[in-house]
């Protein structure tokens, strides 16, 4: 057996001693793995539990709801309001910590209300040295992260993933709307709902992996390098900085390095 399938062994063994789990779903590539492999290996005791967020976009529900009837999982939903967590809309460092212990909590609560044991996330070793203060709630709640015990990287769990025929193998990188924002701009549900509206716009265009950075009124537009020139398309650029403008952007630019994870993160090393 190879040093990938060992690491699959032992992630589904260390899920069978858990004996019941309830998995932090988001229709990621990540979690949507640890999901199925989950429910591969301990039938109804896991489940799906999603958080409705107002930083959640619309299609990401939708994608985590029809993956679980897909496979057949039993999912939850949990409401969360995260603009009633105290210091979200200020936007600090420590945001993503203040939100995702209050979304942990709601999980913990349904979960315990459903005799399930123990919650599990889907953090890889890729998450282990960047700057993700939410790992610290993780850890003060006493959350599994199984896909880091198995040892797994991105690149194997999409090589997994294709293996096991998931459609979510090759689904990009994404992450909550809130991290669009640079640190210390208000976050309000206009902001949010403009940067989701413009990420859809860019995806209805054939963009596969984007970001729209907001810093007041200004749009940051990251994509990969690759499809440049698509967006420098005769035609193409002009429709992408009128409909930002519709919706609320009074300037609108592109990132020239690209689209690369973390890079509010900038700031915090400066």
């Amino acid at each position: 057996m190879d040093m990938l399938h060992k690491k699959l062994e032992h992630l589904k063994e260390y899920l069978l001693d858990l004996e019941s789990v309830a998995v932090a779903f988001s229709s990621g590539v990540d979690s949507a793995f640890l999901l199925k492999t989950a429910h591969d290996v301990l039938g109804e005791n896991a489940v799906a539990v999603t958080a409705k967020l107002h930083s959640f976009p619309k299609w990401e529900m939708a994608e985590a709801a029809a993956f679980c009837q897909g496979e057949g999982i039993d999912q939850i939903i949990v409401e969360v309001d995260e603009f009633s967590v105290k210091g979200f809309c200020q936007n600090p460092p420590d945001r993503c910590y203040l939100c995702k212990r209050a979304l942990m909590e709601k999980i913990r609560e349904a979960a315990a209300k459903r005799g399930i044991r123990y919650i599990a996330e889907g953090s890889n070793m890729n998450d282990v040295g960047d700057y993700r203060p939410g790992m610290k709630a993780i850890t003060e709640l006493g959350i599994k992260s199984p896909l880091r015990e198995a040892g797994l990287t991105k690149d194997e769990i999409r090589k997994l993933s294709h293996e096991a025929g998931l459609p979510t193998w090759n689904k990009p990188s994404y992450a909550c709307l809130a991290s669009r924002f640079v640190y210390g701009e208000e976050i309000t549900e206009d902001k949010l709902s403009m940067v989701e509206r413009a990420e859809e716009k860019l995806f209805s265009l054939g963009f596969r992996q984007v970001r729209v950075r907001i810093h007041g009124k200004l749009a940051r537009i990251e994509i990969e390098k690759s499809e440049s020139n698509k967006f420098l398309a005769s035609g193409t650029m002009e429709q992408i900085a009128r409909y930002f403008h519709e919706i609320g952007f009074l300037y609108v630019t592109l990132d020239l390095d690209g689209y690369r994870m973390g890079s509010m993160n900038k700031a915090l090393e400066l």
